[in-house]
């Protein structure tokens, strides 16, 4: 059928239309992902992971200035106020939208104002007044900090033409050098999907907030990644110090008794239960991660708390070491703020290798902090020569996983799948990347994992986790190294043996009404743990002066096999706790 002239035309003015609304696209999209990148670099030259939590003004401060900002107590004292306690990734990222560098006219414009002759100079005696008694006073070292620079300064007054040329210099050189040392670690590099998205190799699929570079992660050859290099920062569960005063009020839900023998509560199947699994990990420096939980209880209820190693499959000839790691948790009340976050009690009571505890809760919301004391789960000498084959090539050519190392997957599902459905939510499946990658999974890179895999409900199915790491496998034509990174950042060895691990499972029993456990943290142990594990220590234990040193008493208390002692200073205005805890052998 012929076309016309005119129709002729309009489908050219449509194409070029959908042209450059497409060039329009991606350059938004490129514009965007160059944003992210230079936050993120900005972010990791001050924090050790985008996982990490800015915790102080000082901080902020740093590493605004490392995105190239200069900002004033006034703009720290607008995002950092009395009510805040920790900034995130993407709060930064909100911040850095709102306060844009400042340009070479904007500078020019402001020194114009002072500078009315527009003679380009500004006299140092003059510069010393508005300094110092204007907007935000700077001190007269500061100013002469300034003054000295030889580069903008002549005859007893400031060139600022070209001191703003040096300033705005100085910040592009501090995003240059955040981008290099970015671009240096392979580990922390953001990709994009692969050949799974479709894309050419110049588009770039944004995330809303963080792409995941699980689902495109792609290691350098040269630089092989490590244990260590994939996981995240993090402080240790047990040793830590905390600030603590004994004249904090602590309401401890369980007696004072040293009965620890786990008493279940009676009808046990007339109870409402909720359940969730977790896991600690193993860091390469001794230090452990855990997942963390908030528990909603709708009404006043008896509740019955327990913790115990998850029992997964077992592979004839391999032990299971996770089982024999001893398990704590923590009861924290939520308050108005952090600090008032109170003690409620923890899993003292045991039976054999569970540790619970039984009581009255009122409605709300309860922190559930994990711990071990790590006696049993620490570094040991690999004393193997080989390591475990991963994938092989089958008659027809193609990539398969092998037999042992789908086994393994099949138990990492079962200890991610933190509700146990048998399915992989976006959520669950960002505890994971978390884990082994540092970086979360956005709804736009989760809607193209489930375009492209087998999904059910919404959520990941075993069979689509599988099918997943087979395709990273794929991508990297058959070399593991990528899925070794998975594997030993979720405490796995080079025989397929999880040895630096510990996945548990919380069972959460109610008698009046449903409760509900969430999991909403992947860290070590926090200042609330840690604080948690001294107040209890001191409550509970017996209390010794040490010997010539009466501000500095020592608490012992001991629950089954466990053993934890905490020393504290109450030297005036330095009442200081530290903890060490300790599991029997026998």
């Amino acid at each position: 059928m012929a076309s016309s002239p005119e129709s002729n035309g309009s489908l050219c003015v449509q194409k070029a239309a959908r042209s450059e609304s497409s060039q329009a696209k991606k350059s938004q999209h490129a514009e965007e992902a160059t944003f992210y990148k230079n936050c993120r670099a900005a972010y990791l030259t001050v924090l050790k992971s985008s996982l990490e939590n800015i915790k102080s003004k000082e901080q902020l401060s740093l590493v605004l200035q490392q995105a190239g900002r200069n900002p004033s107590q006034k703009t720290v004292n607008k995002y950092w106020t009395s009510q805040t306690t920790t900034l995130n990734f993407d709060d930064f990222c909100t911040i850095l939208k709102r306060e844009k560098p400042a340009t070479k006219t904007e500078l020019l414009e402001a020194f114009g104002k002072i500078d009315t002759d527009n003679t380009g100079y500004i006299l140092h005696d003059e510069l010393y007044k508005i300094l110092t008694t204007r907007g935000e006073k700077m001190t007269r070292d500061e100013v002469n900090t300034i003054i000295k620079q030889g580069d903008f300064n002549c005859s007893g007054k400031l060139d600022y033409n070209k001191f703003c040329d040096l300033y705005v210099e100085t910040s592009e050189q501090c995003c240059k050098t955040a981008r290099e040392k970015l671009e240096l670690d392979s580990r922390l590099r953001q990709q994009q999907f692969g050949s799974q998205a479709e894309t050419s190799s110049e588009e770039i699929t944004l995330p809303r907030s963080k792409p995941s570079p699980r689902i495109s992660r792609k290691t350098d050859h040269k630089l092989a990644p490590t244990k260590g290099d994939s996981r995240i920062p993090s402080r240790p569960s047990s040793a830590q110090s905390c600030k603590a005063s004994v004249s904090t009020t602590i309401t401890m839900g369980a007696s004072s008794n040293r009965n620890t023998k786990l008493i279940e509560p009676e009808a046990m199947q007339e109870w409402q239960c909720a359940q969730s699994k977790g896991c600690f990990y193993l860091e390469e420096d001794g230090e452990i991660i855990s997942h963390k939980y908030k528990l909603h209880l709708p009404q006043k209820s008896t509740v019955c708390i327990t913790i115990k190693p998850l029992n997964m499959r077992q592979v004839e000839g391999k032990s299971c070491h996770w089982l024999s790691v001893d398990t704590a948790l923590y009861i924290l009340k939520e308050g108005e703020t952090q600090e008032n976050i109170q003690l409620v009690s923890f899993t003292e009571q045991h039976n054999k290798e569970v540790f619970g505890w039984k009581g009255e809760l009122g409605a709300g919301v309860y922190l559930l902090l994990p711990f071990t004391t790590g006696c049993r789960l620490k570094k040991v000498k690999p004393q193997l020569t080989g390591e475990a084959k991963l994938v092989y090539r089958g008659e027809d050519g193609d990539l398969a996983l092998t037999k042992e190392f789908r086994a393994a997957l099949l138990d990492i599902f079962e200890t991610i799948d933190l509700d146990g459905n048998g399915l992989l939510s976006l959520e669950e499946y960002n505890f994971f990347e978390l884990r082994t990658s540092g970086e979360k999974c956005d709804e736009e890179a989760w809607t193209v994992c489930k375009e492209n895999f087998d999904v059910k409900k919404n959520e990941l199915t075993r069979q689509g986790f599988l099918d997943l790491n087979l395709m990273e496998a794929n991508d990297r034509e058959g070399d593991p190294s990528d899925l070794w990174v998975t594997l030993l950042s979720l405490g796995y060895n080079k025989a397929l043996e999880m040895t630096e691990a510990c996945p548990f499972v919380i069972d959460i029993y109610a008698e009046k009404c449903r409760p509900r456990i969430k999991a909403v943290y992947l860290e070590a142990g926090s200042w609330q743990l840690n604080r948690a594990i001294c107040k209890s220590v001191v409550n509970k234990g017996e209390a010794k002066v040490m010997d010539g040193c009466e501000n500095i008493i020592i608490y012992t208390y001991k629950a089954g096999r466990r053993i934890t002692a905490v020393i504290e200073n109450k030297v005036p205005k330095l009442c200081l706790c530290k903890h060490w805890s300790y599991f029997s052998k026998s």
